[in-house]
């Protein structure tokens, strides 16, 4: 099995069924938490730009010559986008000194809002599926993950009492 291959199917969980892309982001979360644990936000930065720049390169080769230019089992965009997604969670932990167990409704927010996007694929998501190259695999998920992430910070002022009627 190629490096390329590990990396485009991180490590093979784009292999399970069915919802290869559900099962990425789920594996994702775990390993966003253990990167949070040991580095806090900055750990899962660099995590998001190696997954991301590592994906692309990734996903170019798995992907070359290929009829389909996103098949399923590859999923380290969906990783990528769920890190982004959950970068608020471990920002907000880390600023408040709190554990990521403490802050659980905004990584379950980050999780189901991230499928959401992921899925439905609303205005940029879609434009860049719509790219049919290695990098709009990439993007799609990046810009859900975003979306995912605004969404969260949304969620986290209205539950503090930010956001006021």
């Amino acid at each position: 099995m190629s490096v390329t291959h590990l990396i485009a199917t991180f490590f093979c969980v784009g292999h399970l069924r069915p919802a290869p892309g559900t099962w990425g982001s789920a594996a994702a979360i775990p390993v966003a938490w253990a990167l949070h644990v040991i580095g806090g936000p900055w750990l899962l930065l660099a995590g998001i730009v190696v997954a991301f720049a590592s994906g692309w390169w990734a996903t170019h080769l798995e992907t070359k010559g290929k009829q389909d230019h996103d098949p399923s089992e590859i999923v380290i965009d969906e990783v990528a986008g769920q890190w982004l997604a959950f970068l608020p969670v471990s920002i907000g932990a880390a600023h408040v000194g709190a554990s990521l167990t403490a802050l659980y409704p905004g990584w379950i927010a980050a999780f189901v809002l991230f499928r959401l996007f992921d899925i439905w694929k609303p205005g940029p998501v879609g434009w860049a599926d719509r790219r049919g190259d290695s990098l709009g695999v990439m993007l799609d998920d990046m810009i859900a993950g975003l979306f995912a992430a605004l969404g969260v910070m949304a969620l986290a002022a209205l539950s503090h009492g930010v956001i006021m009627s």
